[in-house]
């Protein structure tokens, strides 16, 4: 891969004939009659949206108006700026295919992705934190049954992952679907190869006691694809391609909020600039290098060569209607004892 765009003619922030002030950014005086014919215009559009038949969508796109007048007004965007704008969205469509994301990418990047997670999966109990889902997620991966290889011969050190599925209670999760996926030890899911192969992805189901258990494959560091508009943004702004080593898991089951995360390798040289936000201190774990020779769990004879073990506990939120009903219990319950103190 190259970090070159296929539209190259992105401006700098600071266009020549601009002076910039001290900090590298400048000051721009804006009179109270330009400011006035400005917002009036923010006004314009905003009430242009009045009659929109969803009150959702209304509150969406007037708030998207508002917020991106602002940006442009704030930075005082020029027209060459709008233009290159326009030309990097455009690239990045032309580059979006069904097995690439352009566009994830860019939210990824710019930590809308991971601002969107953190508002839409709030903190509840002790359950296991969500994380970005990254563009290469591809539905009907092959089932396995608990202690196969889901590797499907991509390359990479043997890793045994275990774990159990609970409840904030601590109960079990029988059959909830664990979808894994991850990169090869060059950096790349199967769909980024074109020949079409399947690996290193798979789904299972959690056992009557909730524990799973799978072969995969170590994770290592890799950077996003950065031959397009989104490298050329990284690039331009000094910031590494590089995501941290991690693995994927979407795990799924009745009555309980989908979880969406990662596990990330304790000790990884980009945990602290992931380049798409998304690492949490709940869930960099210890991938326990085993040397050659060391017994595996499941009897598998690897020979000669070293594998890695690493335990991941999963702990399920409620489904959005039981958690609402149980965090009214608890209001109830500290305020009558909050009564009894007083």
């Amino acid at each position: 891969m190259t970090g070159e765009a296929a539209h190259t003619a992105y401006p700098s922030p600071m266009p020549p004939e601009r002076a910039p002030g001290d900090d590298g950014t400048e000051t721009v005086v804006v009179t109270a009659e330009q400011a006035a014919r400005e917002q009036a215009l923010v006004e314009q559009v905003i009430a242009s949206f009045d009659g929109t038949e969803s009150p959702r969508l209304r509150q969406l796109m007037q708030a998207l108006v508002r917020h991106l007048h602002a940006f442009a007004r704030e930075a005082r965007l020029t027209e060459a700026e709008w233009e290159a704008a326009i030309g990097f969205l455009t690239d990045a469509g032309h580059i979006t295919t069904d097995t690439r994301q352009e566009f994830v990418l860019l939210s990824d990047t710019l930590g809308l992705s991971m601002q969107t997670i953190a508002i839409n999966n709030e903190a509840y109990r002790d359950a296991t934190e969500a994380t970005v889902f990254g563009p290469f997620f591809v539905e009907g991966a092959p089932l396995i049954n608990n202690g196969e290889d889901l590797a499907f011969g991509a390359a990479g050190q043997p890793c045994w992952v275990e774990g159990r599925v609970t409840d904030t209670e601590g109960r079990p999760v029988h059959g909830a679907r664990i979808e894994v996926w991850e990169a090869d030890e060059d950096g790349f899911y199967d769909v980024q190869y074109a020949d079409g192969r399947t690996a290193a992805r798979a789904h299972l189901f959690s056992e009557e006691d909730g524990s799973y258990r799978f072969w995969g494959i170590t994770p290592t560091p890799y950077p996003i694809p950065y031959d397009g508009p989104v490298g050329a943004m990284l690039q331009a702004v000094g910031r590494s391609p590089m995501r941290t080593s991690h693995l994927h898991f979407m795990v799924s089951a009745a009555q309980f909020r989908t979880l969406v995360t990662h596990i990330f390798v304790d000790g990884c040289d980009y945990l602290e600039r992931d380049s798409v936000f998304g690492v949490k201190e709940s869930l960099i774990k210890d991938f326990a290098l085993q040397s050659a020779g060391t017994p595996t769990p499941d009897g598998r004879d690897l020979g000669d060569r070293e594998w890695a073990r690493v335990r991941f506990d999963i702990v399920l939120a409620p489904a959005a209607g039981e958690r609402e009903q149980d965090l009214h219990r608890v209001a109830v319950q500290d305020s009558r004892q909050e009564g009894k103190r007083s």
